[in-house]
């Protein structure tokens, strides 16, 4: 009998419990290269960063096709830039690297 009701406290206490979600919001305009090659938390996040940048200046030209070898290549470009100038933002390396956005 003990041992049912110690096994239901146990059961209870983990369904009633949330799972606990961290959240965590970024301001892409305010992150340093630095900060994309070495921080602990956005470096292994550059894959997601990549996107969420073509994807923000894709939109902004109006263009919906994505190409996957020119992200990853792009990707590349970016972060060698960005090892060399680790002050600056990510979004002003890629307008150094890539060009001025229409």
């Amino acid at each position: 009998m003990t041992c049912r009701l110690v096994a239901l406290g146990v059961l209870l206490a983990l369904v009633g419990t949330p799972a606990a979600q961290a959240q965590m919001s970024l301001d892409v305009a305010k992150i340093t290269c630095r900060q994309a090659l070495f921080d602990k938390f956005i470096s292994t996040k550059t894959k997601l960063l990549a996107l969420w940048l073509s994807g923000y200046y894709n939109g902004k030209r109006g263009n919906t096709t994505i190409d996957i070898n020119a992200i990853e290549a792009n990707q590349d470009k970016v972060e060698d830039y960005c090892r060399l100038n680790q002050d600056i933002t990510v979004m002003e390396a890629v307008e150094k690297v890539l060009g001025p956005k229409k």
